[in-house]
């Protein structure tokens, strides 16, 4: 795969060196970036997306060579959420992408609103934040309840936006963003998305067998299926240091982040995986996307045994709305910026 060297335009060694050595490693990778068709669309989207919440931290110069080296390694898939930051991320995306070919990769965004006038109000905003006339991909965000889904379906709801949008060209295709399973299936039983973007994790799978359901459901569907916390090593242990801020304990080592996103890209119907919301683990995810070939037997159990005692991130919320309480806040378990977590 040719590659421009974009730091070279957009500031030099100082750009590089500010993106740290993982963006290196990753240019330095000798294979090209693996695409798969993103199901019913017939897109052809990159393995590994880009996270817009990862924009958070840096200032635009970083994340305009982040995103710049993103494009350039093969990524063109890229997401973010009004809710990422308040807005930060969706600005510093679409200032990243100033000068772009807009058909040269494919943006996906969000709404968290329930009601059909915040959403519209949402969409609005979003595509005037990430200077564009349209989105390839909309989806509903962080459904976790069933209230949540009832009230994006009901009368005066979400979806009436999605939907009147969609036929007038400005979403193209529609998906959504769950934490849990009730709440996932009743969403695709009352609409034929086109992307679901869940929780596909090696931990939760073999701790929980989170995702199968709606996996399956899925597959009969025929819509794609967009995997987070495809990087989780479990939740943090008590007591233990936390290496980052973050709610939950990422993959750091390369070797097992390749295993992880092996496997679960070997899962029938994911199409890509998305890695935590951090610049060095994005260049990873890229990393890993080089490396992708078919897990075998001897993957599946060496995860299974790494996932032996990690503890379920998603345990918790899955019970709290089982009992029918909310969930903590409407983006539990992130000590940085609540309000602005999860995919």
């Amino acid at each position: 795969m040719k590659r421009r060297t974009f730091l070279r335009t957009v500031g030099g060694a100082a750009g590089a060196l500010a993106l740290g050595g993982e963006w290196a490693q990753a240019r330095d990778a000798s294979q090209t970036m693996p695409r798969r068709i993103l199901g019913r669309t017939g897109w052809d989207v990159s393995v590994v997306p880009f996270s817009g919440f990862a924009l958070t931290r840096d200032e635009q110069p970083v994340c305009t060579a982040a995103v710049r080296e993103a494009l350039d390694l093969g990524v063109n898939y890229f997401d973010v959420a009004p809710a990422y930051g308040d807005g930060t991320c969706e600005n510093r995306l679409g200032a990243a992408l100033q000068g772009v070919n807009r058909d040269s990769y494919r943006l996906a965004c969000k709404t968290n609103s329930r009601d059909r006038d915040g959403a519209r109000s949402e969409l609005e905003r979003s595509l005037t934040r990430l200077h564009t006339d349209y989105f390839d991909v909309y989806q509903l965000h962080h459904l976790s309840r069933m209230e949540d889904v009832h009230r994006a379906f009901g009368p005066g709801g979400a979806m009436e936006t999605v939907e009147a949008a969609q036929k007038q060209g400005t979403i193209r295709a529609v998906g959504f963003s769950a934490h849990t399973t009730p709440a996932a299936l009743e969403a695709m039983k009352l609409f034929q998305f086109d992307t679901v973007m869940f929780p596909i994790n090696f931990v939760e799978y073999f701790t929980l067998g989170f995702g199968k359901e709606v996996l399956d459901l899925a597959a009969q569907q025929g819509a794609s299926v967009l995997s987070i916390k495809t990087m989780n090593a479990g939740a943090w242990s008590e007591g233990a240091e936390r290496t980052r801020p973050w709610w939950y304990r990422p993959l750091e080592d390369q070797e097992e982040i390749n295993l992880a996103y092996r496997w679960t890209l070997s899962l029938p119907g994911v199409v890509m995986g998305f890695p935590p919301a951090w610049l060095d683990l994005q260049a990873k995810a890229i990393q890993a996307g080089y490396a992708l070939r078919p897990a075998d037997e001897a993957d599946g159990e060496r995860l299974r045994t790494m996932a032996l005692g990690r503890g379920s991130i998603f345990e918790r919320e899955r019970a709290r709305v089982a009992r029918g309480h909310s969930p903590d806040s409407p983006y539990p378990h992130h000590p940085e910026q609540p309000g602005s977590a999860l995919a």
